[in-house]
């Protein structure tokens, strides 16, 4: 199968174009090279030398990448928090409009199967049960709750406090900054994209994806690489909130596996899958796993907090599972010892 990766230089995008090769097919690649995502000198070195530098808000550079492609792997695209709302034009045009003008291009050439990077953030807050209520979805977090270090939601019915619980796929879905909401609308362009050409669509919904050519030192860097770059300057990592909102942290291997299989789903329509690794840890866990590799210091728990934040998130890996026959395979135990010396890059 010949396969167009959007993205192909980035993080993950590099991975996946791995293992696409690996798996005998055929690999075409587009990459804007974005200088939020990727050193201006990083294209001169080989890892990026076959790679088609384009954009995908660039109809004629779009065209041109899915002529003759069996299908696309979308990972272009923005990510992270950012730095504030200021950021929310370029994340709408990167992800959105882009996403946008993939698809249609992809119409207009008769490309019929697409293989989305969606994002665990789709979710908002996770999924919570009280013990005397049952299943509740609480409210978006207030500044004030925050400020007196009270993190954990309440139950909206008594007030007491809340259980976290796996996300299924058919939760409801409710983003709470600006890049969720643009990976919400990047599944719904999907959709329609879907059901106006009878197109197979496949939205990953990833975890917090690590692992090595993670990028250093920015603001849209991942959480595992911003406290690798602190304990290498010999500063503790500093951990917000009280370090115990809990996350799944899934290997960016695993990720690359679960993209080559998802082409081999069929059915017309659009299905997210949780891609995850079943084995939920705290942020403060990760930030202290990595200085004990490390002999660095040991993290500093803040208190400090952002909005659009939410406190757990994890979900249940069982459709996938059950339909794809993914599996995660990297331990995190494995996984961040292995990332503590891992290359990065700038």
């Amino acid at each position: 199968m010949k396969v167009l990766v959007t993205g192909a230089a980035g993080f993950i995008g590099a991975h996946i174009v791995s293992a696409m090769i690996a798996a005998g097919h055929d690999v075409a690649t587009l990459d804007n090279l974005h200088p939020l995502a990727h050193h201006p000198l990083a294209h001169k070195g080989s890892h990026f030398l076959d790679v088609t530098v384009g954009d995908v808000r660039d109809p004629a550079a779009v065209a041109r990448a899915v002529r003759g492609v069996d299908a696309v792997c979308h990972q272009a695209a923005m990510v992270g928090m950012g730095v504030d709302l200021a950021d929310a034009p370029e994340y709408a045009s990167c992800n959105d409009l882009g996403t946008a003008i993939v698809l249609a291009e992809m119409a207009k050439a008769g490309v019929g199967r697409l293989v989305l990077a969606s994002s665990m953030v789709v979710y908002g807050e996770g999924r919570y049960e009280c013990a005397s209520h049952g299943a509740q979805r609480p409210p978006p977090r207030v500044r004030a709750d925050l400020q007196a270090g009270r993190f954990d939601p309440p139950c909206p019915v008594c007030g007491r406090p809340l259980r976290p619980a796996l996300v299924p796929e058919d939760a409801p879905l409710e983003p709470r900054s600006v890049y969720a909401a643009t990976k919400l609308a990047q599944e719904h362009l999907a959709g329609a994209w879907a059901c106006a050409t009878a197109g197979t669509a496949v939205a990953l919904r990833y975890h917090n994806v690590y692992g090595p050519g993670m990028p250093r030192d920015t603001p849209y860097s991942g959480v595992a690489a911003i406290f690798r770059s602190a304990l290498e300057r010999g500063e503790a990592p500093r951990v917000f909130e009280d370090g115990r909102q809990t996350r799944d942290f899934v290997h960016v291997s695993d990720v690359a596996h679960a993209n080559v299989i998802a082409l081999e789903v069929r059915s017309p329509g659009i299905t997210a899958y949780n891609i995850a690794s079943g084995e939920p840890h705290t942020v403060g866990e990760m930030a202290t796993t990595l200085a004990e590799v490390t002999g660095g210091k040991q993290p500093v728990v803040t208190g400090q907090f952002r909005a659009g934040d939410v406190r757990h998130v994890v979900a249940s890996p069982a459709r996938a599972a059950r339909e794809l026959g993914f599996h995660a395979k990297v331990p995190f135990a494995e996984g961040i010892a292995a990332f503590a010396t891992a290359p990065l890059r700038f």
